[in-house]
């Protein structure tokens, strides 16, 4: 690929990572998300700065949902649970409580990147390659 805007972003590979990462060690794993970002489904009378600071801790949160455009759970605040829904671009960093250990974010990783379904020829639109239909087994010595 001579053209980077065509690769995938890191960050919603790394994010996974550092999850299990601080999971695996018994820690707190925390996410710093931009709350004035688009699309953002978060508690906004916790937000602060336009910051909010999330547990997304396995035992804090439920039906956890960590894709490449978004992280999706549900949690309680103040008792009342709320669905969380935060799109990639808008995760600053993930880091352990105990330690802060973990990793921000370059603000401009999706800058230059489209998604392959705003491509202008998606792979949806393009027709499959006919397979021979050539079913059985080769016998090889």
């Amino acid at each position: 690929m001579s053209d980077t805007t065509s690769l995938t972003p890191t960050r919603p590979y790394m994010v996974r990572a550092l999850y299990q990462w601080i999971e695996d060690n018994a820690l707190t794993p925390y996410l710093m998300v931009d709350a004035t970002a688009k699309n953002v489904q978060v508690p906004t009378e916790h937000v602060q700065d336009g910051r909010i600071v999330l547990n997304i801790a396995s035992r804090a949160t439920g039906n956890m949902r960590i894709d490449n455009d978004y992280i999706q759970f549900s949690a309680r605040f103040g008792g009342v649970s709320q669905e969380i829904w935060v799109p990639l671009t808008a995760v600053m960093g993930i880091y352990a409580k105990e330690n802060s250990q973990g990793m921000f974010f370059d603000p401009n990783e999706y800058d230059n990147y489209v998604p392959e379904e705003q491509h202008t020829t998606s792979k949806a639109d393009k027709p499959k390659p006919k397979r021979d239909n050539k079913a059985g087994l080769k016998v090889l010595k």
